[in-house]
């Protein structure tokens, strides 16, 4: 079976002409099921986060960000989202989950999530020292960071994420790649402490396409050296493409799948209702 669990409305609206769009993609994937994983920043129930963790003050990076936050941002509550995709669930096999970045409080954000019926939960680090590392116009705040720091907080943060227990996927795995800085060091213990994390949380691998058609590296997250460690711990996986924008669901998951059977994977994850099962992957 064929599962898409990571996608996102947030470029266009809770319309249900446009978001047709991501089920005539899903067919001609021959995709059994999707799943929509709106990013916290669509809801005002988590905006205080976003202004706690982030860097906001008067640098490159602060100004940049205080923009990002007043640019598309939490403009449906949960209500809305779960109202919108239960007019879905009457014509389509589509899951309703979510994506949430790496808040400091994971304490206040599981009161919130808890109130919530999720298929699924993805945790995603976002953020380093408040920075989003992953914004093109803030690439040059990378200059400023050791790659080997970089590497050791990602996996701190990732670490955080997984003992919060409020998770069942981590989102894009190592997508620090994603402006083609590659460690010159032997990068294998960060590897190896986010798989340990994963495996006692009982998490799910996001094996993501985003990081192939939507950033410079060019390549599937996690990169094989990870897979490679994933396979060794067991951890199950998911395929997904990050689309956020209705003709990119399922792209090159065909060559996801391709990628992840070289690495003896043969099942993925379903869930309903956090509920998770292995189905084979065809």
């Amino acid at each position: 079976m064929k599962f898409d669990y990571h996608m996102h409305f947030e470029y266009g609206d809770y319309d249900a002409a446009w978001v047709e769009g991501f089920f005539t993609a899903a067919k001609s994937h021959e995709l059994d099921e999707i799943g929509i994983s709106e990013h916290t920043h669509t809801f005002p129930e988590f905006e205080k986060f976003y202004y706690d963790d982030l860097i906001l003050n008067d640098s490159l990076v602060g100004e940049f960000q205080k923009v990002w936050l007043k640019t598309n941002k939490f403009k449906h509550t949960l209500k809305d989202y779960f109202d919108f995709m239960g007019q879905l669930k009457q014509n389509h096999a589509i899951k309703i989950g979510i994506e949430v970045c790496n808040f400091r409080d994971q304490d206040s954000v599981k009161k919130i999530l808890d109130a919530w019926d999720f298929d699924y939960r993805i945790g995603s680090v976002h953020f380093l020292w408040g920075w989003g590392y992953d914004a093109a116009k803030l690439i040059d705040e990378w200059k400023n960071h050791n790659l080997r720091d970089i590497y050791e907080e990602y996996a701190a943060q990732v670490e955080f994420l997984a003992q919060s227990g409020n998770y069942d996927i981590l989102g894009h795995p190592f997508n620090i790649r994603l402006f083609n800085f590659f460690p010159d060091f032997d990068a294998t213990n960060y590897l190896e402490r986010v798989a340990a994390a994963l495996q006692k949380a009982d998490m799910v691998v996001d094996v993501n396409t985003g990081t192939l058609y939507r950033y410079p590296v060019k390549e599937i997250s996690p990169y094989a050296d990870f897979m490679k460690i994933a396979a060794a711990y067991d951890l199950p996986i998911v395929i997904t493409s990050d689309a956020h924008q209705p003709e990119d669901c399922g792209r090159f998951y065909e060559e996801a799948i391709i990628y992840v059977k070289n690495f003896g994977y043969k099942k993925i994850a379903h869930f309903d209702k956090r509920r998770r099962e292995l189905v084979d992957l065809i």
